[in-house]
């Protein structure tokens, strides 16, 4: 901590270092005034009495210093808000709402999720970085957010700018899926048919930058195919879209698209994983099916308003570690085709620049478009 008071070289001297537990902090304010007390009474006293000023000064920054371990000391005192800026039925709401109820459970305060989707993100997002850095509030974002970086350099905020990261949650391949209608029975057929359409088939995602998107523009630079995209409002809608035959093609979360494929609303030809999923193991990848070398998938975490305590970070990073490590939520999210990721703080940190200069190269490779 640096305090600026005039000529108040004693009042950095006298508290630099002291950390104090929370019921000792009156007494280690009284003793920082009386040790610069008794050197100013040396130099600065006149008529036999302390400058009462500086110490005033003193003492209120030193309550200003210990106002961040209070809030820890008492964190959470009432409800915590998980904003999800995407729509109801997909990952990261479902996972959101595990992750919700398991936290519930540990800090003895309700866990509440609130959907907010629109405009790839940026509507939800915006409403998280105009919160109060308190942990009250906090984002459930996806590598739709690291997307967004360089596909939509103007947005109102910068990822790492004006937010702190507090851990991931999990991570899981997808599913590429066609209309039944389509006129291909597999991944090569339906290259095949795309090359000799080109700009005539579609395909839909959830908005621009999300791992669906860019799974699209993806497969398009490396296929070399001219497929064009449909971007929805939510993930639930650009399903609807290819389930009703509107659109040819989506890539979306195995976790959610397995059971619709299984059901014959739609074809599954690819999933975007190095390997196969054991949940479908009849099912190759893009890379062994035609495209050597892809891969795509969909992760999630969480982040805080800028100026979080980073004790608050801190805990969030404990509570929301212990919850993946549940052997009854491991279990259920490999039976859905999920892996939980477990980061510190500083991990996930380097993790999600990482993964903005990932996406970033795909979206100049890809010529990718917020649209």
């Amino acid at each position: 901590m640096t305090i600026y008071i005039t000529q108040g070289r004693y009042t950095r001297e006298a508290i630099k270092g002291m950390i104090v537990k929370p019921e000792d902090r009156s007494d280690a304010i009284s003793r920082a005034m009386s040790k610069v007390g008794g050197r100013e009474n040396t130099r600065n006293v006149q008529g036999g009495f302390m400058n009462t000023s500086r110490r005033l000064l003193l003492a209120a920054a030193l309550m200003v210093g210990f106002a961040g371990s209070a809030a820890a000391d008492t964190y959470p005192s009432r409800p915590i808000k998980l904003i999800v800026p995407f729509g109801a039925g997909g990952p990261a709401d479902v996972f959101a709402r595990v992750l919700a109820e398991h936290m519930s459970e540990s800090v003895k305060q309700s866990v509440v999720v609130e959907n907010r989707p629109g405009a790839g993100s940026i509507i939800g997002t915006e409403a998280v970085r105009q919160s109060a850095p308190d942990g009250y509030t906090l984002l459930v974002m996806s590598n739709t957010h690291t997307t967004n970086e360089s596909l939509m350099p103007n947005k109102p905020f910068q990822l790492m700018r004006d937010f702190v990261p507090v851990a991931p949650i999990n991570y899981s391949d997808l599913l590429m899926v066609i209309h039944p209608s389509v006129q291909a029975k597999d991944l090569k057929e339906f290259i095949e048919l795309a090359k000799s359409k080109p700009g005539q088939l579609n395909y839909a995602s959830s908005g621009p930058g999300t791992p669906y998107h860019m799974a699209g523009e993806l497969f398009k630079a490396m296929s070399k195919t001219d497929i064009q995209h449909v971007p929805h409002k939510a993930s639930g809608d650009a399903r609807n879209s290819v389930i009703g035959g509107h659109v040819q093609m989506m890539f979306d979360a195995i976790t959610t698209m397995r059971a619709v494929a299984e059901g014959g609303q739609v074809r599954a030809i690819a999933t975007t994983g190095t390997k196969r999923s054991a949940l479908t193991p009849n099912i190759p990848t893009v890379a062994e099916a035609g495209v050597p070398g892809y891969e795509a998938t969909i992760w999630l975490g969480v982040m805080a308003p800028k100026g979080t305590p980073a004790d608050v970070v801190a805990l969030l990073n404990k509570e929301i570690n212990k919850v993946i490590d549940k052997p009854a939520v491991t279990e259920a999210w490999a039976k859905q085709g999920a892996v939980p990721m477990h980061m510190s703080v500083a991990e996930f940190d380097a993790y999600l620049k990482k993964d903005i200069e990932k996406w970033a190269e795909v979206v100049k490779i890809s010529g990718a478009k917020a649209n």
